[in-house]
């Protein structure tokens, strides 16, 4: 992956799909252009695919799952997916570099976090299938003879996987990792965005042997491409998606007719609510990071930030001074703290809730528009850290998810009051609660309906715990044993004594 930009598109590097361990071009000859977010540079032309790939995929999976795949056993298969997870590693900096040049993310984000959970995903899942435990029942029958009943788990089959942009390889691998390791195959599309280093791992399950078809990827678009194609193919046995909640619903209408699984994590507007009592210092380094980390492009983010009157004040002075710490620029330097957004498109949408936040009638405390970058900088798709006070609850901006580093503060007076606000959304994914009272911590988090309440933290993750959306915010649960409900189907065996 060539950071260097290249002299004119026919100079730029092909990334092709991977189709039964082969780089394949599309037969169409269509391609699309991969550009950094950085500085608009062109990183390289994507062949998109077809009918024809997205049919030899599938095709390419399914002798897989009949074929080399689904005749080895379970400790042959997590040998290979702990062998996955070392050549990422070995190859660390090549991610790394393909990451960084498709997200413009920090060097420094994406070298803590991006790679090795990528890599930590694949060993994770080895380690959950060799120890998941299995019902055993005892039964009387008439002939006093009795017989027992006992539980296997079998693959569901041949898996797509429509990953996102915002964190590309960590959250493909934590969809491809157990569906590999419960002995699926996969077909893969990720987004146009950030199709580098889904197409790199095909490199690394070649070279560690991982049979032909077992893993296999699709570059293109949603609606009339690749995505589409992919979700509507009578191959498909379950889709697993992660990304906004209208593509979501777009995906179980595709899967409709023919009665497929899907697995959904899906849009958010997460609240923050911060009480008199917390440890201050602590709770605004941790807000901090949960408005304004990869630049607010996480699912799992701050929007809505509800703070205890007696602290409000000096809590908004304190953020604005966190968000004006942070240096926007180049990912390699090691001073930024913030990259840019991901595309000219997100990056017009963010401004349009900048914009309307402003004609709204609220209070700008730091931000609000887009900043003046220097030199070829000034190509990039840049937005200022923001935030604002004083906007109604039923305002767009603090109704709908934005995605972006920004944030509405308002102030509560009781506990009651910051369960009905935190509560009053049509998502629910996310929450973080600050307060050093214990009971208090308790008591509001069970009340917040949310798949995931951090009290006095954010983003800290045990992998083998249940993650997953409420409400609009996503079907089903991943993480340890709980993605083996998606990703096989329970049969029972009754034998008689």
């Amino acid at each position: 992956m060539n950071s260097r930009s290249p002299s004119s598109a026919k100079d730029a590097p092909p990334i092709l799909n991977f189709i039964g361990g082969e780089f394949v071009a599309a037969g169409s000859g269509k391609t699309f252009e991969n550009r950094s977010p950085v500085d608009a540079r062109l990183l390289g032309l994507v062949s998109e695919a077809g009918k024809a790939e997205v049919d030899a995929a599938v095709k390419a999976a399914r002798a897989a799952l009949a074929g080399p795949w689904g005749a080895l056993e379970m400790n042959e298969r997590t040998e290979l997916l702990y062998a996955v997870a070392n050549e990422i590693n070995r190859r660390f900096d090549q991610f790394l570099e393909a990451e960084v040049a498709d997200t413009g993310k920090p060097v420094s984000l994406a070298r803590h976090i991006d790679i090795p959970r990528g890599a930590a995903n694949f060993k994770i899942f080895a380690d959950v299938v060799k120890n998941v435990p299995s019902e055993f029942f005892q039964m009387a029958t008439p002939d006093k003879k009795g017989a027992i009943n006992y539980a296997i788990r079998v693959p569901r089959g041949v898996i797509a996987v429509i990953a996102p942009w915002n964190l590309p390889l960590l959250l493909m691998t934590w969809k491809v990792g157990p569906a590999l390791a419960c002995g699926n195959t996969v077909v893969v599309k990720p987004s146009e965005e950030t199709p580098a280093t889904a197409t790199l791992l095909g490199e690394v399950m070649n070279a560690v042997g991982v049979p032909r078809g077992v893993y296999n990827v699709i570059h293109g678009f949603g609606p009339g491409s690749a995505g589409e194609l992919l979700t509507r193919h009578p191959g498909i046995d379950a889709v697993t998606f992660t990304g906004e909640t209208r593509t979501g619903a777009a995906i179980m209408k595709a899967v409709a007719d023919r009665v497929r699984p899907v697995s959904f994590e899906l849009g958010g507007k997460n609240a923050g609510v911060v009480f008199a009592d917390c440890d201050f210092d602590a709770a605004v380094e941790g807000m901090g990071r949960a408005v304004f980390a990869n630049c607010g492009q996480v699912c799992l983010g701050t929007e809505r930030v509800y703070v205890e009157r007696p602290i409000f004040d000096k809590f908004v002075a304190a953020l604005k001074a966190r968000a004006e710490s942070f240096k926007l620029g180049r990912p390699e330097d090691a001073s930024t703290g913030l990259g840019p957004l991901i595309s000219p498109e997100h990056r017009d949408k963010v401004l349009s809730y900048y914009e309307r936040a402003r004609k709204e009638g609220a209070t700008v405390i730091t931000g609000g528009g887009a900043p003046k970058m220097e030199g070829e900088l000034a190509k990039g798709c840049w937005v200022e850290p923001t935030i604002w006070t004083g906007l109604p609850e039923d305002s767009a901006v603090v109704r709908e998810e934005i995605f972006g580093p920004c944030c509405h503060v308002r102030p509560f007076d009781t506990e009651e009051e910051a369960v009905r606000l935190a509560n009053d959304t049509q998502y629910g994914l996310a929450t973080t609660l600050w307060t050093t009272n214990l009971a208090r911590a308790h008591r509001v988090a069970a009340q917040i309906e949310v798949g995931i309440c951090w009290v006095n933290c954010w983003f800290l993750r045990d992998l083998r715990t249940p993650f997953g959306g409420s409400k609009q915010s996503g079907i089903g649960r991943e993480g340890g044993v709980h993605s083996l409900e998606f990703y096989t189907e329970l049969r029972n065996i009754c034998v008689k004594l």
